[in-house]
């Protein structure tokens, strides 16, 4: 068996799917997740404002790929600890770690946002 036969629809029918279990992942971090909805904040005002700033296009998507990547790493930590929680609502060492790490993904994507904003708009 291939894995095809796993996936079900195929062409147009199947990227249709696909965009509406985006939707719905989107939509469950938003209605879950606190952290995230702060940073989708963040992103309203952050993207306007590198695509404002930024001098080139290249300075533009560095800005905002670099907001784009703290929602997806946001989403990713978010998995994580869903399934974390539902394998095992005990308190464990492998699930803290897993947890932990996903935070820290989450602060290194925040610190990488940081600093390149710092190179693009400070030190051209």
């Amino acid at each position: 068996m291939s894995s095809a036969e796993f996936k079900g629809k195929s062409g147009l029918v199947r990227l249709w799917n696909a965009l509406g279990y985006s939707r719905d992942g989107i939509g469950a971090a938003w209605k879950n997740e606190a952290a995230f909805r702060e940073e989708v904040l963040l992103a309203i005002v952050a993207i306007p404002l590198a695509l404002y700033l930024g001098r080139s296009g290249g300075d533009r998507a560095l800005l905002v790929g670099s907001i784009i990547l703290v929602l997806i790493v946001e989403i990713l930590n978010s998995a994580v600890e869903a399934v974390v929680d539902k394998a095992s609502p005990e308190k464990h060492e492998l699930a803290k770690r897993a947890k932990d790490m996903g935070s820290a993904a989450v602060l290194l994507s925040l610190i990488n946002a940081a600093a390149v904003w710092a190179c693009v708009l400070f030190w051209p």
